[in-house]
């Protein structure tokens, strides 16, 4: 049988195979380099895993789905980082399962948000988003504020991301609870929010 456009184009099983092929190469050659490239297996010099509250929030941030709307992911075009700084680079996430760097940019991009803005500027933006940005259509997140974090499972969660490489410590997992018990929801996302993108800054 001659392994013609026409053959091929007719033949459904013959076409999902030879697709299912290329896919599968394409997706080999462009996938497997990066597992040797330390750049994107090695953390950046400085990085640390989030700390007990950080990681708290990043859980909140996850749950009332954030990102959703914000991306963190600043890729490396003039326009990018002249508006949000340097462009992200894969060692800045090793430590993030799973990672957010997402495309879809409803409100701005987050990938270096931390410091940018005063812990009371966040709090009162997750109270009401207009108060700080009148033209914004974050809706509100008023309960973040009154909820508050027990810990009792922030410890199996490190514990848990340690069997996936992240570096905690007994320590680090031993005092979790501690760390976090009373703190507000709202407190933990600013927590996390207030980390972000601190260990590259924009060298412009």
């Amino acid at each position: 049988m001659a392994f013609t456009h026409d053959t091929i184009e007719r033949k459904l099983p013959l076409l999902m195979i030879l697709m299912a092929l290329a896919v599968s190469f394409g997706g080999l050659v462009e996938i497997v380099p990066l597992l040797f490239d330390k750049d994107v297996t090695q953390p950046v010099a400085g990085l640390m895993p989030l700390n007990a509250l950080q990681l708290e929030g990043r859980d909140i941030y996850l749950r009332e789905g954030c990102y959703l709307c914000h991306s963190q992911m600043i890729r490396s075009l003039r326009a990018e980082t002249e508006r949000y700084g340097h462009y992200s680079v894969a060692g800045e996430s090793v430590y993030d399962h799973p990672f957010l760097w997402g495309s879809e940019r409803t409100g701005p991009d987050l990938a270096r948000v931390g410091g940018k803005y005063s812990d009371d500027w966040h709090r009162a933006h997750l109270h009401n988003p207009r108060d700080v940005v009148p033209e914004s259509i974050m809706p509100a997140y008023p309960w973040l504020e009154k909820n508050i974090l027990t810990g009792d499972l922030t410890g199996r969660k490190m514990a848990a991301l340690r069997q996936v490489g992240v570096p905690y410590t007994d320590d680090d997992i031993k005092g979790a609870q501690d760390a976090v018990k009373g703190h507000t929801e709202q407190d933990a996302v600013v927590a996390y929010l207030q980390q972000l993108g601190t260990i590259i800054k924009n060298t412009r």
